[in-house]
């Protein structure tokens, strides 16, 4: 009963206090920036002057609200030192810190007068993820569950760390790459981290209480976040939003012990803001002698906007019922096979 509690606070909670922030956006003036425009972005045009970075509102509720409900109230311990390797506890709070990092790395940069530079904000990245991936590492241990086929499997520490650090800077900037269609990529966040919710619950060993904390919350307040951004959007996430999102999708399959998942719940950020990554990256290694999906507009929201002429809604329509529908089939054949005891 008394998690239910819990439950329902962090739900309601996280809902209002994230309304009325973002109603109101106390301290605009001073904390926020207001989009510039992208240059080569579709349709853009219509956001310069919104309001950018609201991301540091709904994370900073998030982190807080969870923290709280996670540490403060009842919390579930492991009996162990507070940095003693195994301990989920303290790994759970340095990885929220580190996207407490990656949030304000994101929001620097979005209420700045001019763009960071591209290779510094990788190279922020790329320590942040190098840090919270040693969290992952030394604290949850290298066991990781593969729901399709019910095995648990144990990684060597090194090879761990590094598809980790891979794992949180894709997802950083894949993340980062779909924030460019009102609604889309706070939506897909939300089909991300509950499908990874679902498949966890179903590692019944590795699973722990916080997982469901982290869940709806993250959900209340992004819930609220879409109110004021969806098509027409009264105001951006920014990469304070984007940015940490991405760390947290990340970060929450390697809690659950299924970062394998992200083939699964990252294929739509892969393939739409992804597919822009890899095309700009192999253009610059190459000099521009390797252009990849020469004839397709990069991220592919920019491409059904301008090619096939589809208006930002359809876009977010597709787009997200492409995302539930994998998400959906991935979680009834899993849940299937586990059920009819094929694995």
């Amino acid at each position: 009963m008394y998690f239910i509690i819990k439950m329902a606070v962090g739900l309601v909670a996280g809902f209002a206090i994230t309304l009325i922030l973002l109603k109101f956006l106390p301290g605009e003036n001073i904390l926020m920036g207001h989009d510039r425009g992208r240059k080569f972005a579709q349709g853009s045009e219509v956001n310069i002057g919104k309001p950018t970075g609201v991301g540091f509102y709904f994370t900073l509720v998030f982190l807080i609200l969870s923290a709280i409900l996670c540490f403060f109230i009842n919390p579930v311990t492991s009996g162990k030192g507070f940095f003693e390797s195994g301990n989920v506890v303290t790994g759970l709070g340095l990885g929220l810190f580190c996207i407490f990092a990656e949030m304000v790395t994101g929001w620097l940069d979005d209420r700045s007068k001019k763009p960071w530079d591209e290779y510094i904000k990788g190279a922020l990245d790329v320590v942040i993820s190098l840090i919270a991936a040693f969290f992952c590492l030394h604290f949850f241990g290298t066991r990781v569950y593969i729901a399709i086929t019910g095995a648990y499997i144990d990684i060597h520490p090194v090879l761990f760390y590094i598809l980790c650090v891979i794992l949180f800077i894709v997802s950083i900037n894949a993340t980062n790459a779909t924030d460019g269609i009102d609604g889309l990529s706070g939506t897909l966040s939300i089909l991300a981290v509950f499908t990874t919710f679902l498949m966890g619950f179903m590692a019944e060993s590795l699973f722990d209480r916080n997982s469901i904390i982290l869940t709806i919350v993250f959900i209340a307040t992004l819930l609220a976040y879409l109110m004021f951004n969806f098509n027409p959007s009264k105001m951006l996430m920014g990469d304070a939003g984007s940015r940490s999102l991405g760390l947290f999708i990340a970060f929450f399959l390697v809690y659950c012990r299924v970062p394998f998942l992200y083939f699964i719940v990252g294929l739509p950020f892969l393939c739409d803001g992804g597919i822009s990554i890899l095309k700009i990256t192999v253009g610059r290694l190459t000099k521009k002698k390797i252009i990849l999906f020469k004839n397709i507009i990069t991220p592919l929201h920019d491409e059904l906007r301008k090619n096939r002429k589809f208006s930002v809604k359809r876009v977010w329509l597709v787009l997200v019922l492409a995302a539930g529908m994998i998400d959906f089939l991935y979680v009834f054949v899993s849940t299937l096979l586990r059920v009819s005891g094929t694995v």
